[in-house]
């Protein structure tokens, strides 16, 4: 079953290994290491941000969207990149998404710790529903998530595509009460591919597999997070101009 993870959606090859495989510890050590990589540049241009510097902070955010897109395409097409490439993408996300926060965090203050602690919050609450197999990622539930999510990803390529014509999609971008629940709707459906990638990172921990693929999955889960962080991000701002 393919998910809508791109990570997870390339193909894999099993084999038997005469050193130490991938393991689950493993990934989530590495995972912890990117994030941490992307801690250190999102706090900078967070900071430049919020001092007004505004030029500087669009070319950081613009170097790290295109530093950030180049290292994903390399990595999903070269898995054994990973484990140099995968700290550059996430250190270009934290670029990018320190930057936007950055300019949010004027507007409504504050939001970009709440954005954060959310985002924490999620993935520790679906990794404990995973753990206790209170949610399982059966066949159904994979082709139901991956549907919904493809389906969202139409939505925003649509609506992306319409707004260089001007034609703003009505109602579920704005602040009102369908805004709002279909922000929720997003986050619950990237929550929802959480359990997905743990699925994948456990099932492909039992095939043997290169050590490197620990910094391939962990660069996968680190893709679906960046999407977790925007979505609460909207969800808090959307929210917060009602206030």
């Amino acid at each position: 079953m393919r998910t809508t993870n791109p990570v997870f959606n390339s193909d894999i090859e099993t084999q038997v290994l005469d050193s130490e495989p991938m393991s689950i510890s493993g990934t989530i050590n590495k995972t912890f290491v990117l994030l941490f990589c992307s801690l250190i540049p999102a706090a900078v241009a967070w900071y430049q941000a919020l001092l007004g510097y505004t030029d500087k902070v669009k070319m950081i955010m613009l170097i790290g969207l295109i530093v950030g897109a180049i290292s994903a395409f390399v990595v999903i097409i070269n898995k054994k990149t990973a484990p140099y490439l995968a700290p550059v993408y996430a250190f270009a996300e934290g670029a990018l998404l320190g930057g936007l926060s950055g300019f949010v965090e004027k507007i409504y203050p504050g939001i970009a710790i709440q954005a954060v602690g959310g985002t924490f919050l999620v993935l520790f609450v679906m990794l404990g529903l995973y753990k206790m197999k209170l949610i399982r990622a059966t066949q159904r539930f994979k082709s139901t998530v991956f549907a919904a999510t493809t389906a969202i990803c139409i939505l925003y390529f649509g609506a992306f595509i319409a707004s260089f014509f001007g034609i703003q999609i009505p109602f579920i971008f704005s602040a009102g009460p369908i805004g709002i629940g279909f922000s929720m709707l997003v986050i619950i459906i990237a929550a929802l591919n959480l359990i997905i990638d743990f699925d994948q990172i456990e099932e492909y921990s039992m095939k043997m597999l290169p050590k490197y693929f620990e910094w391939f999955f962990a660069f996968g889960l680190m893709i679906t997070l960046v999407w977790l962080y925007l979505e609460i991000l909207r969800l808090i701002s959307l929210l917060r101009s009602n206030n």
